[in-house]
């Protein structure tokens, strides 16, 4: 460690760092606007110049170029260090009179104006503002040094110096990161003249893309664990080879770059399976607007937006930003449909019935709840779909037919339209509302189907795994070993989800408690001898246990997969399956025993 004296406080740094970095680690100002910590010092501004004592002598010298050395003695506000930041504010303000961040500076250091004349610039509108450019390399630095891609330079010397683009056009190669216009101390880039190309935002998935996020960024508040990812897709230093800021900043260096994916092979005891569920996605009903109409929202849309940690805080606004005046809620979407899915998703009614809730009472706007029939199943949800009824929410039994901005009354103009029957008055109904909430049904999680053909299990109609006995083993695969949580099996609210997740962890533990596998004691066999390689006992066994052997061209049965259905053994064109300890033989004797004993 190097320490160093400034303003008469003992400050220790690491060797090669900058005397601006120890005033800093002191917590002792000093005024910049060329300094950031991702690019080399390059001393522009000269603003942040102090006194330093050497051999009796005192220099004034810029901080952010100045390297820490051992015994230094440094003053920052001497008299003579503020009369010359002075001066160099006034130039400042001569030479960007309109730049806020100067102006700040500026009254700072106690300048209120300026005794020098504006010098006379050549224009340099085209790509940055020359009213607030103050030349210190900052864009064109961290475009050709960090991102490696070079949109902008340098054009001219002295007084005309400019920052330009090639030929001052629009360049080919700006990738629209905004980086330029990040990094610049004053405002003065105006990045729409630099790039050639719209830049595109990336939405943040968590929030439905209601709001955007960065390449790198924790994905969600809950997220385990709880640590930034980066997106490969986005991210500079993935495009360009460049960048690197996050890993040059990162104090425990937790960033590496160069990491690749790779696939580990780990023997277990038990498997869990715990996809989840997706929502059906909205856009397949085109007829209720959603993504073509605005404030049109799917369940989770909605959720977010009313959570306070969503992205409006909480409260419930349209896309002008204004509270709704009515929102109608429809049930059933994408789910109790022939056209779509035909179960329940379960969930759909109560949620339904919690977002009326929470737009009462955060807007206490009039709500129209569109059901086909209310299943409220659960403990205290009938309570709570009473409690709905007394605070005021319109219910109309019947389904949605579309949701449409023609309006054919004055009432209707710049409203969304909900077009519904009404099956107990027994009529069409036009309800003019602010938002339509979509309470969309719950479908397998993605790559179910594909989970399931690897670890061997079947999925019911629906698309959700196949349990073991819909009753007996509701957590149980049909392969031992593997165990159902969550909405993976079903569609199922959260009570049900926990109990099963525990009741899944519960399985796995009581089998790897044993220490071993319980094997079937009729198992099926086949006789080489009799089998003739036909490959039929392969494909009908539900549980992967027979293997054909292509050297011998015969089938091999797998004890410790077997389960003695006796599938192989009835479809067997051969006979060459039979089933181990349960051979025709000896069901004979078991029948002729009985017939002597009686």
């Amino acid at each position: 460690m190097i320490q160093l004296t400034i303003d008469g406080k003992k400050v220790s740094v690491e060797p090669g760092q900058t005397v601006l970095d120890a005033a800093r680690e002191g917590n002792i100002p000093i005024p910049t606007l060329c300094s950031h910590e991702s690019l080399i010092p390059y001393g522009a501004c000269r603003l942040c110049i102090v006194e330093v004592r050497h051999r009796n002598k005192t220099r004034l010298l810029a901080s952010c170029t100045l390297p820490a050395a051992e015994g230094m003695e440094v003053t920052t506000n001497s008299e003579k260090v503020i009369r010359t930041r002075r001066m160099l504010a006034e130039l400042l303000l001569a030479r960007c009179p309109e730049s806020k961040a100067i102006r700040n500076i500026a009254a700072q250091l106690g300048v209120e104006k300026t005794r020098f004349g504006k010098p006379h610039l050549k224009d340099n509108s085209a790509i940055v503002g020359t009213d607030g450019c103050i030349l210190c390399g900052m864009c064109v630095r961290v475009c050709n040094d960090i991102l490696k891609i070079g949109a902008l330079g340098f054009e001219g010397r002295g007084a005309s110096r400019r920052v330009v683009t090639p030929f001052e056009k629009p360049s080919e190669v700006c990738l629209s990161c905004g980086a330029c216009s990040f990094v610049c101390p004053t405002g003065a880039i105006e990045h729409h003249r630099i790039r050639l190309h719209k830049p595109e935002p990336i939405p943040a998935e968590f929030e439905y893309g209601m709001v955007n996020r960065k390449p790198i960024n924790i994905p969600f508040p809950q997220a385990v664990p709880r640590v930034p990812v980066i997106d490969p897709d986005t991210c500079m230093n993935f495009r360009t080879g460049g960048c690197k800021i996050c890993e040059d900043n990162c104090g425990v260096h937790a960033i590496d770059h160069a990491q690749q994916e790779k696939i580990e092979q780990v023997e277990v005891g038990a498997i869990i399976v715990a996809t989840g569920f997706e929502l059906f996605d909205s856009r397949k009903l085109g007829r209720y607007g959603y993504g073509k109409l605005d404030n049109v929202l799917h369940a989770l849309e909605f959720e977010r937006m009313s959570h306070a940690s969503g992205p409006t805080g909480g409260k419930i606004l349209t896309k002008n930003g204004q509270p709704p005046k009515a929102v109608a809620i429809l049930h059933c979407i994408g789910s109790r449909d022939e056209n779509t899915n035909e179960y329940c998703s379960r969930v759909c009614c109560m949620y339904s019935l919690k977002f009326a809730h929470l737009v009462k009472e955060k807007t206490n706007a009039e709500v129209y709840n569109l059901y086909i029939d209310m299943r409220a199943f659960g403990k205290g949800y009938e309570e709570f779909y009473k409690r709905i009824l007394g605070e005021g929410v319109h219910f109309i039994r019947g389904k949605c037919a579309e949701v449409t901005s023609a309006a054919r009354t004055p009432e209707e103009k710049g409203k969304l339209i909900v077009v519904a029957e009404d099956t107990l008055l027994g009529m069409t109904r036009r309800l003019p509302v602010d938002m339509v909430i979509l309470s969309a049904g719950l479908i397998p999680g993605k790559d179910s189907d594909k989970l399931g053909r690897i670890l061997g299990i079947s999925c019911s109609q629906g698309g959700f795994f196949l349990e073991k006995h819909p009753k007996l083993a509701p957590v149980d695969a049909i392969n031992d070993g593997i165990f159902f949580a969550g909405a993976c099996q079903g569609p199922k609210d959260i009570p049900d989800a926990v109990a099963q997740g525990a009741a899944a962890a519960a399985g796995a533990l009581s089998l790897i408690d044993k220490g071993k596998v319980v094997l079937e004691p009729i198992t099926a066999e086949i006789d080489e001898k009799r089998c003739a390689g036909c490959q039929l006992c392969v494909a009908n066994c539900p549980y992967g246990a027979i293997e054909y052997n292509k050297e011998k061209k015969i089938s091999i049965v797998t004890e410790e997969l077997c389960k003695g259905c006796g599938t192989c053994v009835a479809g067997c064109p051969s006979g060459a399956a039979r089933q181990k300890n349960f051979e025709d033989v000896q069901i004979l004797a078991e029948i002729e025993g009985i017939l002597t004993a009686s």
